[in-house]
């Protein structure tokens, strides 16, 4: 069994939505300078779904001080993920729908910010290095 330590989670949370956002952006000039404004926007649009996503569920979960019940905890986790999945596809609807955007790009950044979440969640894990002998 682990114990989550609630402020460092917090902490690696909106870090993780602070990273997404720090590449969203470079995927978007990385976009516009190989493939023009429209590129551009698009990796910015995608990258900011992804984003949007996280931040959502980071404030759900985390936004909150007084839910330090277990219970209550991973309740907020699973309504944080169920509206970080719902946004996602709203957001992603939305845009193809309403917006001329170059899907290549959209994407890519998408999932060049998915990555993040992931990445971050991986360093995040602790080490597994085989059974404990006990005292």
């Amino acid at each position: 069994m682990l114990a989550i330590d609630l402020p460092q989670a917090r902490r690696l949370a909106f870090g993780v939505v602070l990273g997404q956002a720090l590449v969203s952006v470079t995927a978007a000039l990385c976009a516009w300078a190989l493939a023009g404004q429209r590129a551009g926007w698009s990796a910015l649009i995608g990258g900011g779904i992804a984003t949007a996503g996280s931040l959502a569920m980071a404030s759900l979960v985390f936004g909150a001080v007084a839910a330090n019940a277990p219970e209550r905890v991973l309740g907020r986790f699973y309504l944080g993920e169920a509206v970080k999945v719902v946004l996602m596809m709203v957001l992603f609807a939305v845009v193809l729908v309403k917006v001329p955007v170059a899907p290549l790009a959209m994407f890519a950044a998408f999932a060049a910010t998915f990555l993040v979440y992931w990445i971050a969640l991986l360093r995040a894990m602790p080490r597994v290095s085989g059974p404990r002998s006990s005292p």
